[in-house]
C-alpha cells in the first residue's frame, strides 16, 4: 500500500455495527417515544426520603417520560428545618411554591481533568426567598435551603439539566444530610402527612 503507516491502522479484525446501531436507534425513536408518557399523575410521581430531604420526583429519566434533558422534583422542607447540603456541576433553578426561608451558597474553584478537583471559597453568601421567588444555584456551588418559618413547611420545585450526567459530568456530592433523613424509614401516607403538618 502507498501509506507508510498501514501496518499500524490496518491491525484488528473485530467487527461491530456501531453506526448501524445509531441508525436503528434513530429509526425506532418515534415508536419508542410514543410509548413514553407526556402526562404524569400525582400517583405516578414517587416520593423519596433522600439525603437531600423529602422529595416528590416530578420528572426523572427512570419515570419513562418524553422528557430527555431535564429532571425535576418537589422538595418539602418541614417547619424550621433545612435540606441537605450538596454540590453538583450542573446549574439548578428552584421555584418557591410556598414558604419563606434562605439559601446558603458557597462558590468553589474547580479544575476538571481526568478527575474533579474543587476547593470551596471562603465566603458563604446568604440569599432570602419567599413564595413566588426563583432561586438560581450556579454551577458547582455548595448550597443548602433553610425553612425560616417555625410553623409551616416550605415547598420548592427544582429543575436541573440532565445533559451534564449524559456527558459524564455527574459530579454530585452530598456534604451534609437533611435532619429528617433516615435510610431505614419507609415512606407511607401517614409518614408523608407527618412531614407536611403545620404546628
Amino acid at each position: 500500500m502507498a501509506w507508510s503507516e498501514t501496518a499500524a491502522w490496518v491491525a484488528g479484525t473485530d467487527n461491530a455495527p456501531l453506526y448501524a446501531n445509531l441508525l436503528q436507534d434513530a429509526t425506532e425513536a418515534p415508536q419508542r417515544n410514543a410509548g413514553r408518557r407526556k402526562i404524569l399523575k400525582p400517583t405516578d410521581m414517587p416520593w423519596e426520603m433522600s439525603r437531600q430531604g423529602l422529595l416528590k420526583h416530578l420528572i426523572n429519566e427512570d419515570l419513562n417520560t418524553r422528557m430527555e434533558t431535564v429532571d425535576a422534583y418537589m422538595q418539602i422542607i418541614p417547619a424550621g428545618s433545612r435540606s441537605g447540603k450538596h454540590r453538583h456541576l450542573a446549574e439548578e433553578c428552584l421555584y418557591v411554591l410556598e414558604g419563606r426561608g434562605y439559601d446558603l451558597h458557597q462558590d468553589c474553584d474547580v479544575e476538571i481533568t481526568d478527575t474533579y478537583f474543587w476547593k470551596p471559597q471562603e465566603e458563604v453568601k446568604r440569599f432570602e426567598w419567599e413564595a413566588g421567588d426563583v432561586i438560581y444555584v450556579p454551577p458547582n456551588t455548595i448550597h443548602q435551603h433553610f425553612n425560616a418559618d417555625p410553623h409551616r413547611p416550605a415547598r420548592l420545585i427544582s429543575a436541573i439539566n440532565r445533559i451534564y450526567k449524559q456527558c459524564g459530568l455527574n459530579d454530585l456530592e452530598q456534604i451534609e444530610d437533611a435532619p429528617e433523613y433516615d435510610p431505614s424509614v419507609v415512606l407511607d401516607a401517614e409518614k408523608i402527612r407527618e412531614y407536611l403538618r403545620t404546628t
